[in-house]
């Protein structure tokens, strides 16, 4: 008798279970969060406005507490407040960035598939030339030869970071073109124009977008880190490759709030972005986005 109650009750408590959450449904939640957590940022930036960016020579080098969770570095000034609105200032370089070096992939990519060998070998020699050279000799040459500032490190991220982008969108352009539909397309005497926008534009701009914001945390680390070498931008303006940079000199005196806590604050928000783009991934790619 015990035995059969236990079987009848058993079904009903598993109604009573929270449903399993697939893939699509995780990555979906991945991506609310992330974009909850940069409108957060963006948001609490504005509100905070220059407030804490005032020197306060009585509230200098104070450890993070309750009123400043982030500390206070050598000149008074809030060190939660120059972390986030540093976080904006690189999130918003990186932006730039990975946008101009997504674009020149896109434009390189269509021009080595479709504009013949000559173009695609030469091209397909300027990607090796760029991703032989190490990244970092090649942002300080560019920024050092535009002479640094937000400029410089928007045109030399995005020099630097479009070869493999432009690589997956040429052997996209590639495949599609040997597709029967397009293939058929062209039978029917369809136009090139015709069959890059019905055919070609869908299949590429998931491509881009994943591209896009995967190419976004690389961005931002590079521009904080030529910030930091002093090759980026102004240190009048907070940034967090300048923030770490003031804060070695003060690291050995026992002041590790300095660079700790704006440091994991600055790997945090790369994760999250590669988080994102990974989602995005699972949402867009037709393998995963039905799982």
């Amino acid at each position: 008798m015990i035995e059969k109650v236990a079987t009848i009750k058993a079904p009903a408590f598993n109604r009573l279970t929270l449903p399993h959450l697939t893939n699509r449904d995780k990555a979906l939640i991945s991506c609310l969060l992330s974009i909850f957590f940069f409108a957060a940022l963006f948001w609490s930036a504005k509100l905070i406005g220059d407030s804490g960016l005032n020197v306060d020579f009585l509230h200098r080098k104070l450890a993070p507490s309750l009123a400043y969770p982030f500390g206070t570095d050598w000149l008074g000034r809030d060190m939660l407040t120059r972390t986030v609105l540093g976080l904006c200032r690189s999130l918003a370089i990186g932006l730039l960035a990975a946008l101009c070096s997504s674009v020149i992939s896109i434009i390189v990519g269509i021009s080595c598939a479709t504009l013949g060998k000559k173009v695609d070998n030469i091209f397909s020699m300027l990607i090796d030339v760029i991703m032989s050279t190490p990244h970092l000799v090649l942002l300080i040459l560019v920024s050092f030869a535009l002479g640094g500032g937000a400029k410089g490190v928007i045109i030399a991220v995005a020099v630097s970071h479009w070869p493999r982008l432009a690589r997956i969108i040429r052997a996209e352009v590639l495949q599609l073109r040997k597709a029967q539909y397009v293939m058929l397309s062209q039978k029917l005497g369809k136009s090139p124009a015709w069959i890059a926008i019905h055919h070609m534009v869908p299949h590429l701009i998931p491509q881009f977008m994943i591209g896009l914001i995967l190419m976004f945390p690389h961005a931002i680390l590079h521009a904080a880190g030529l910030t930091f070498l002093g090759f980026g931008l102004s240190p009048h303006n907070p940034s967090i490759g300048i923030l770490l940079s003031e804060s070695m000199r003060h690291l050995s005196t026992g002041y590790w709030w300095l660079a700790i806590l704006p440091g994991l604050s600055l790997v945090f928000t790369v994760k999250l972005f590669d988080l994102l783009g990974n989602s995005l991934r699972t949402l867009l790619e037709p393998k995963t986005r039905q799982v």
